[in-house]
């Protein structure tokens, strides 16, 4: 009956600090931080990085990995740990502190169908000298525009449109419409679509006849 009424549950212990490690692995931290004496506290941290390096030995003698167990052991003894260690101690602010938060773009562009990428496609194109070089990017980005057309509208486009557009993005500055030229046919854009979604739909018909047939 004592031994029953002496059982520890996880519920009532302190809590671990990095789980990874498990508990023993705390209560060394927490011994070590209980030591007087300075040349034993030494030691016995130098003890414990060498047992945190033997869970990954092949990573043990890495210096970056050797800094980051260094880190750790600090984490788990919440700072209070005075001891030598051959890497720059990190602060308890600087982990606790919140990183910048991202800046993401908020541009809405007119043609969003089309993507940002394409905007970004036709903003290098007209920093280019004029010759086949850019005509050729130029004409590569109106055949991905409407290609990028079709997957949004699914139907067919006219070339005009398309030269319109490329037009307005790109400030008036590319004008294929005055060469002349002509882009792929919508229709070869679609076969590509209705082929690859065949190529799909195919293996996945192809699995789903094998689910019935024995094996031996």
């Amino acid at each position: 009956m004592n031994s029953v009424e002496n059982l520890e549950y996880n519920t009532e212990r302190p809590h671990l600090i990095i789980p990874e490690y498990g508990r023993h692995f705390q209560k060394m931290v927490d011994y070590a931080v209980s030591i007087e004496d300075r040349e034993e506290r030494n030691r016995v941290a130098q003890s414990i990085i060498s047992v945190m390096g033997n869970l990954q030995p092949h990573l043990r003698d890495v210096p970056d990995f050797q800094h980051k167990l260094w880190d750790q052991l600090f984490i788990m003894s919440d700072f209070k740990l005075d001891v030598d260690s051959p890497f720059p101690i990190t602060s308890k602010e600087m982990l606790q502190a919140r990183p910048e938060p991202l800046e993401y773009p908020q541009n809405h562009p007119k043609y969003r169908f089309y993507g940002n990428n394409i905007k970004r496609m036709i903003d290098v194109a007209v920093k280019w000298e004029k010759g086949d070089k850019r005509d050729g990017l130029e004409y590569a980005i109106a055949n991905h525009m409407k290609k990028c057309y079709l997957n949004w509208n699914k139907d067919t486009v006219d070339d005009k449109a398309i030269f319109q557009h490329l037009y307005e993005l790109s400030d008036g500055q590319i004008d294929l419409a005055s060469d002349g030229e002509n882009l792929t046919e919508s229709g070869q854009f679609l076969k590509q679509r209705v082929a690859k979604s065949n190529r799909s739909g195919g293996s996945g018909k192809k699995q789903r006849s094998n689910r019935g047939k024995k094996r031996y």
